[in-house]
């Protein structure tokens, strides 16, 4: 299953323009309120460098992609509905959001940092607004609905542990639906000093607490702080780093990546996603207005912050919230190749403490079954199937049904 990680924020904060730069969709970009309707999905990627140079071997990729020394690995995005307050009680399209978000399993939250909309989500001058009131309401939205599934259930939870069942696994019955699982439920309630309490005792504050840390561990998150072209914005974003100092902020302009990328996609420039610069191709080709904005980001958005930081919020999510490792599984270990003779053909992204019988179960359940043991490629030792895999390891899978 590839990685889901979901858009959430308020309505103009440019939710959907991150989307489009980021998949190459056209999903439909407006000043007014809910634009986004319904969940737009797409595919986008995480960026890695690619092992073949260390190699030193030309790759053949199938399942992703390699650009110059760069592995694109294929995620996908979800571009969600706008929350308003009360959005956990069902106004708006809160319940539609709900349900989508559940099945995130990271999120980046962006905010317009230049303060361009009111507290409503309507476009607004730049300035007047408050991103950090902005963030508030939605980080408080996302508590609410996991307080009001807890709260919801709490007869069933008991009547669960009463059967003999643990607090944990109880949550768990409730709360996997939105993507919870014991280890989450465990972590917030040994850091909350919850475990030995009980839990029909629980006071209103002490549930709305273990709900804040259960959101921040189930869901781990990250701020995009977006439109930082705009001039209003360089004050803002300090603010979000000092008042949200517990959480990773990612400067980013989402309409420059969008720009970069449909230049690219036209021929007009030679751009890799991700990357601090662009050279333009054929300057005869492009208009003044398309020579002014390549200019303008250039200066306003790589000169600031080296990066347009869509690609980059993008890699910090997987690989640092959501803690995955690249590893490439190959047929031949010294020609590092599939069946077929592709080189390096395919990578997968697995969470950090995964070892070769989980790599075995995501390429093939034959595999899994008959697993004997790994041969790392670099140094062609025999690897047990608890050998806990790291990023970017080479590994071919040896197996009783491979010799089949």
């Amino acid at each position: 299953m590839p990685i889901k990680i979901g858009l959430i924020g308020k309505t103009n904060t440019g939710k959907t323009t991150f989307f489009n730069s980021a998949t190459l969709r056209s999903a439909e970009v407006s000043t007014y309120p809910f634009t986004t309707k319904a969940p737009n999905l797409g595919t986008g990627n995480v960026v890695t460098l690619c092992v073949h140079r260390e190699f030193k071997v030309d790759d053949a990729p199938k399942n992703s992609l390699c650009i110059e020394g760069w592995r694109f690995i294929p995620i996908e995005l979800i571009d969600l509905p706008g929350l308003i307050k009360g959005a956990w009680a069902g106004k708006g399209l809160g319940n539609q959001f709900l349900s989508v978000a559940a099945q995130s399993d990271a999120l980046l939250h962006i905010v317009d940092a230049s303060g361009g909309i009111d507290a409503g989500g309507r476009i607004t001058e730049p300035g007047t607004g408050d991103p950090l009131a902005d963030i508030g309401d939605i980080e408080e939205e996302l508590v609410m609905w996991y307080l009001k599934l807890i709260e919801g259930n709490r007869n069933r939870i008991s009547k669960l542990m009463k059967s003999g069942i643990d607090l944990p696994t109880a949550m768990v019955e409730v709360l996997r639906g939105i993507g919870v699982k014991e280890s989450h439920v465990k972590a917030a309630l040994s850091e909350k000093k919850l475990e030995a309490r009980d839990f029909e005792k629980w006071s209103e504050e002490a549930t709305k607490d273990f709900a804040w840390v259960l959101r921040d561990i189930s869901k781990p998150t990250l701020i995009v702080s977006n439109k930082m072209d705009l001039p209003t914005s360089a004050e803002n974003f300090k603010r979000i780093q000092d008042e949200y100092s517990d959480m990773i902020v990612v400067p980013a302009s989402a309409e420059a990546e969008l720009t970069l990328r449909r230049a690219e996609q036209k021929g007009f420039i030679k751009y890799v996603p991700g990357e601090e610069r662009f050279e333009i191709l054929d300057r005869s080709a492009l208009t003044d207005r398309q020579k002014w904005a390549l200019r303008y980001i250039r200066k306003a958005v790589l000169g600031e912050y080296m990066r347009t930081g869509v690609q980059f919020a993008i890699n910090v999510a997987v690989f640092k919230l959501l803690k995955m490792n690249s590893v490439y599984p190959v047929y031949d270990p010294k020609k590092l190749s599939d069946k077929q003779g592709n080189v390096l053909p395919d990578v997968y992204l697995l969470p950090s403490g995964s070892n070769v019988s989980d790599l075995a179960k995501e390429v093939h359940s034959d595999l899994a079954r008959g697993l004997l043991y790994a041969i790392d490629a670099r140094s062609g030792l025999r690897l047990p199937s608890d050998y806990v895999i790291k990023d970017r390891d080479v590994l071919s899978i040896v197996s009783t049904s491979r010799k089949k």
